[in-house]
């Protein structure tokens, strides 16, 4: 079975992470596809860290379960929070958390005051289920996926990624440390915030370190928003957004400039590498989740993500399997890099042969009798 090698960059996005946790789960699954890397920011991170540790205890189907472990403790510590919404809820306000009194109240206490005020202890539920799930000596020493998590260094402003054998529950902790809810994270004397702010995700660590010019980005943060935010918090959520994808959309164009300067023979093949994006993301599916849902810890939530990130991946396998490692299956000025206008992620072409495929799938495994 010919095997292809590719990247992941995974973003951060809160609760949304599950959707990322449905991706991989369904790459993992596919034994014709390698992963090589892994960068991951905040939620990208805790998936990128829990992934290779599992993989390094117990391969494919290690990983599969110490991701699907981790998110469900999640929500079990979800249950504790006053944002928690029960099921009668859930189906009279939907996923967001608008409706949430206890939601409302926290966001403005935390604008006036501060973790270091509202948590003096820093407490953190998050820091006992990664203890709980990772091997840290496990995960230093692994050596067949690479991974790099990023922080933001409070002093400098400036991005610093991590490497497999510096990683620790400190440092992922760090790169989903949001400054207004938690204190910044100290790792080696020096403080970090969100790595969201610099890098999310950072692709220049698989650019340099990893092989496979290939990489696959697991979107969960809208770069467009059709309708004009009014409210303070719209506005303070679109702020956030167009904050936490700015690092990213300039490597982006940063990646489609070198291609095509590369296309047009101006730069050499041999010298600079031709990267080959491609895009996970379902627009049509997340648009109506706001800044709020990235709180909210429900397992049906959650299992609601996975099932749409499982979705996305096997639709994508199905239309650009052969395209790895053959040409870029996203067009990075459509989706990063125009102004006004609905930026598609995934093509109707694209739809379109992953049903004829999935169709001639189905069509072959089908007996005489079907």
């Amino acid at each position: 079975m010919k095997t292809k090698s590719i990247n992941l960059a995974l973003q951060g996005g809160g609760s949304h992470g599950a959707y990322t946790w449905g991706v991989l789960d369904r790459l993992l699954e596919d034994e014709r596809l390698t992963i090589e890397g892994v960068s991951g920011t905040s939620a990208g991170a805790m998936n990128a860290a829990v992934m290779v540790n599992g993989f390094a205890r117990g391969g494919r189907d290690g990983a599969r379960d110490a991701l699907a472990g981790f998110w469900r403790a999640i929500s079990e510590v979800g249950i504790f929070s006053p944002f928690y919404k029960s099921p009668v809820e859930r189906m009279l306000t939907g996923w967001n958390l608008d409706s949430s009194p206890a939601y409302h109240y926290f966001d403005v206490l935390s604008r006036m005051l501060s973790p270091y005020d509202l948590n003096p202890l820093n407490l953190n539920p998050l820091r006992y289920v990664l203890d709980e799930f990772l091997d840290l000596n496990t995960l230093q020493a692994c050596s067949m996926i690479k991974i790099f998590i990023t922080a933001t260094h409070v002093a400098s402003g400036q991005a610093r990624v991590f490497k497999c054998h510096e990683i620790t529950t400190e440092v992922l902790l760090a790169s989903a440390c949001i400054p207004f809810l938690f204190q910044a994270v100290e790792v080696d004397g020096e403080y970090y915030w969100d790595g969201g702010y610099m890098g999310n995700p950072a692709l220049w660590p698989l650019i340099y370190n990893c092989r496979s010019e290939d990489i696959a980005l697991v979107q969960v943060n809208p770069i467009y928003r059709a309708q004009l935010p009014k409210t303070a918090t719209e506005i303070i959520n679109r702020l956030n957004e167009i904050t936490f994808n700015s690092s990213l959309i300039a490597e982006m164009r940063a990646i489609d400039f070198v291609k095509r300067l590369i296309d047009e023979g101006r730069l050499d093949r041999e010298r600079y590498k031709d990267i080959r994006m491609h895009l996970l993301y379902s627009p049509d599916e997340l648009k109506d989740l706001n800044a709020s849902s990235k709180m909210n810890a429900g397992w049906d939530f959650f299992q609601h993500l996975f099932q749409l990130g499982r979705a996305m991946a096997d639709t994508w396998l199905a239309a650009h399997f052969d395209d790895i490692g053959v040409r870029t299956t996203v067009d990075i000025r459509k989706n990063f890099l125009t102004g006004p206008g609905k930026m598609p992620a995934f093509s109707e072409l694209g739809r379109e042969k992953a049903k004829r495929k999935q169709a001639d799938q189905r069509n072959q495994h089908a007996t005489p009798d079907q």
